[in-house]
């Protein structure tokens, strides 16, 4: 196959897949919103305040457990009391309603690279984006504090002070009954795994049973625009939506397949819960050998996962602890598979996970050896042109014997004109005499084209190429080159390999017109794309141009050798 066919294949596949991502985006499944009212008390704003019981687990699966926990909250409307925590990593808000993690900010993730004062809030209680993370305990045998009982706090903010690991936010919470739960959040210096524990003390006469629940509540975000060209926007289709590891498989449940697909009291042990966005996530990390509940729900427009624990039976005089972590922050790959089983598995690469995953792993080594990302793409070029040298190699080889007999290609056309069962019959004669394989440009862009579109989700998916410089103008190689410098590079380089590409001898006037704008297409398509793919792109189109350029200079001196007597 000759290059012109090859840039053909590469713009159809390219131009199919960004007309099926835009097509997903205005016109796939939407998440079914629901429209119940809220039932709060005053119609409150805060949807923590406003959240009717169902947005509390059923614990019917726990012994003499109740079907709707926290009976001593009910009917209650506390007032809140929010105290902050400030760490190297995080900023967090936590509410005395529940003693839940209401707001989270990333604080070495801006929103805009020019802005370092304004990070990634992850949590957020806003009714626009809200997103919480709560824990609560559900008892048959006794008062239990649920997500919307309320807690006493010691102080309304803590920071991590120079030379500490760590700072503890205990909350406590009583009842008349002689059942008292202490919650505490542990926070470490460099980390985003929050250590949790709710401490029950039983002063009463009668053993106290119970199970804790954690949960993940959060909106859908708002919809993002679609086009043509949304396939490079990450925003627009990026998954967001709840996610779970069970028996060492990664699930994952959009919003808009709640309700048909619903996870109902699937018990997993060393599992997780997560609700996933684009570079960032939370999830509740129960202890590995814990075999926990795993649930899914809806209420007024918001969407729910959540693990029950397993029961604990606390004795008079005695105390219980329940125990989990939660994890709020970035997709930090090379972190997170020290954290859990398969929760590296939350960048998710798609069907192209077992190309991406190693690619970006390479990237990884390739950035602690440069400390470039930029740097870093050229190397991983490098790497895979040396990988694919040899077919490459033969592909070229076989266009530089089709360019030096085109003109008896040419000659074949104009002696069979319109009869192409005889002209296609007299040109696999042709090569087959002169050991030409009119294949040969195929393997090397069917190889790369898996490839091209794994890099394109390693470069949108993995959060440490987010906002990474490379040089000069380039400052940012998730976003599209700012001067279009590398997509006209690029362009160049095409235009370039179709003067140094045989033309085939069956392609009409209409075909040869549509080659000619090839690279114009191309540069447009690559002006829109992040710089870092369009780097890779422009890269590996040079030093193929150089490698043909190359081997077709052997061909020709081989060719114009007289062979030897």
């Amino acid at each position: 196959m000759s290059s012109t066919r090859s840039f053909l294949l590469l713009a159809l596949l390219a131009v199919g897949y960004m007309l099926y991502s835009a097509w997903e985006q205005d016109y796939g499944p939407k998440p079914a919103v629901s429209t119940e009212a809220s039932t709060a008390a005053g119609g409150s704003a805060n949807p923590a305040a406003s959240s009717s019981s169902k947005d509390v687990p059923s614990a019917a699966s726990a012994a003499n457990a109740p079907s709707a926990p926290g009976a001593a909250d009910a009917g209650k409307e506390p007032s809140a009391q929010t105290i902050t925590v400030a760490t190297d990593v995080l900023r967090v808000e936590i509410s005395t309603l529940g003693g839940s993690l209401v707001r989270a900010d990333l604080l070495a993730y801006p929103i805009d690279p020019k802005d370092k004062t304004k990070p990634v809030r992850l949590l957020d209680d806003g009714p626009a984006h809200y997103f919480v993370a709560q824990t609560g305990l559900v008892s048959g045998s006794g008062a239990a504090p649920s997500h919307k009982a309320s807690f006493n706090a010691e102080k309304t903010s803590y920071e991590l002070a120079p030379g500490s690991d760590k700072i503890e936010v205990p909350l406590t919470w009583t009842d008349a009954s002689g059942i008292s739960v202490r919650k505490v959040y542990v926070f470490s210096r460099g980390s985003y795994l929050i250590e949790t524990r709710e401490e029950v003390a039983n002063a009463g006469t009668a053993a106290w049973t119970g199970n804790e629940y954690r949960q993940l509540q959060r909106t859908a975000p708002p919809a993002q625009s679609g086009g043509l060209f949304a396939v490079y926007n990450p925003e627009a289709y990026a998954f967001v939506g709840a996610a779970w590891y069970a028996q060492g498989k990664f699930n994952k449940l959009a919003f808009a397949k709640f309700a048909e697909s619903t996870l109902s009291k699937t018990e997993v042990a060393g599992g997780w819960v997560a609700m996933l966005q684009h570079y960032f996530f939370a999830a509740f990390i129960p202890a590995a050998g814990e075999v926990d509940q795993y649930s899914t729900g809806t209420a007024d427009g918001r969407y729910l996962i959540y693990a029950m624990s397993p029961a604990q039976t606390v004795a008079p005089n005695a105390t219980g602890t329940f125990a989990t972590r939660l994890y709020v922050g970035p997709k930090l790959q090379s972190d997170l598979a020290s954290v859990a089983p398969g929760l590296e598995l939350t960048a998710d690469y798609g069907i192209l996970t077992f190309i991406a995953q190693p690619m970006h792993w390479v990237l990884v080594q390739l950035h602690k050896f440069t400390g470039n990302w930029g740097v870093a793409i050229i190397l991983l070029v490098l790497l895979l042109k040396l990988a694919l040298y040899k077919p490459s190699e033969a592909q070229y080889r076989s266009m530089a014997k089709m360019k030096q007999f085109q003109p008896r290609l040419e000659a074949l056309k104009e002696r069979y004109g319109d009869d192409k069962q005889k002209l296609n019959a007299a040109m696999m004669e042709l090569y087959k005499k002169e050991k030409i394989n009119p294949l040969g440009g195929c393997l090397p862009i069917l190889i790369q084209m898996p490839i091209f579109f794994a890099l394109l989700w390693v470069l949108q998916e993995s959060v440490e190429l987010r906002q990474a410089p490379f040089f000069g103008w380039i400052q940012n190689l998730s976003a599209p080159d700012p001067l279009f410098i590398l997509p006209i590079l690029n362009g160049v380089a095409m235009l370039a390999t179709q003067w140094l590409s045989p033309a085939s001898p069956g392609m009409d006037p209409m075909q040869q017109r549509m080659m000619k704008f090839m690279p114009v297409i191309f540069a447009v398509m690559f002006a829109f794309a992040p710089a870092g793919l369009t780097l890779y792109w422009t890269m590996n189109g040079w030093l193929s141009l150089l490698q043909q350029w190359v081997i077709t200079k052997r061909v020709g001196a081989a060719a114009a050798t007289p062979a030897k007597a």
